[in-house]
């Protein structure tokens, strides 16, 4: 997480009141993730409902970053109840998104699904990596969450630009190149990882 973002969540945390908590917060970004999951599906009927999406991603932001900050700084930590929640959001959410631009008019469905299939390699990798080796990493080629977010807003406000119809690829659109290139580029990250990780284990004894 970057210094500034750092210094925003620790001035929201003291300006929140004291009625909004950890679990609010966490359904709140749940909240925004159905808003994503609903404007993309709803774009087949106007391009306009892309904004619900943008929105969405605002909560889902501020929820998902929020909830555990709110928790560390009222020092109200629950570990293992926080981790298990929020790694569940976190792919419920993907779903969600992925699945949202799938049955958009924007994305083919079957593309979209080699991203959320490449995102689910690169999750079994980080928590085998995490148990094997101690250390949970969700941040790669200096991409973490906080990114992928700013992509895929830039993502949805080139659709709302350009419109649906597909460039010069035929029935393959620029979208569709843009997530199918992502997705390539998280199942080639898992390969690559993983045997990194493989290896040192191996010269390890372990």
């Amino acid at each position: 997480m970057a210094a500034g973002e750092r210094r925003l969540l620790d001035k929201l945390c003291v300006a929140m009141p004291r009625w909004i908590s950890p679990d609010r917060l966490t359904a709140i970004g749940m909240v925004g993730s159905l808003m994503i999951f609903a404007g993309y599906a709803a774009s087949n009927w106007a391009t306009a409902w892309l904004v619900v999406s943008l929105i969405g991603y605002a909560l889902q932001w501020f929820g998902d970053s929020m909830d555990g900050s709110l928790a560390r700084f009222r020092k109200i930590e629950r570990p293992s109840y926080g981790y298990f929640l929020d790694h569940s959001c976190d792919g419920m959410t993907v779903l969600l998104i992925l699945g949202g631009l799938g049955l958009s008019p924007y994305v083919r469905l079957d593309v979209a699904l080699m991203a959320l299939c490449g995102y689910l390699l690169l999750s079994v990798h980080a928590f085998l990596s995490a148990k094997v080796t101690g250390q949970l990493n969700l941040t790669y080629l200096a991409a973490g969450p906080t990114e992928l977010r700013l992509m895929l807003i830039g993502l949805t406000l080139a659709m709302m630009l350009l419109g649906p119809a597909p460039g010069a690829f035929g029935r393959i659109s620029g979208f569709d190149l843009f997530v199918g290139i992502v997705a390539a580029i998280l199942v080639a990250l898992f390969i690559a990882h993983t045997t990194k990780v493989a290896r040192q284990l191996s010269e390890k004894g372990e």
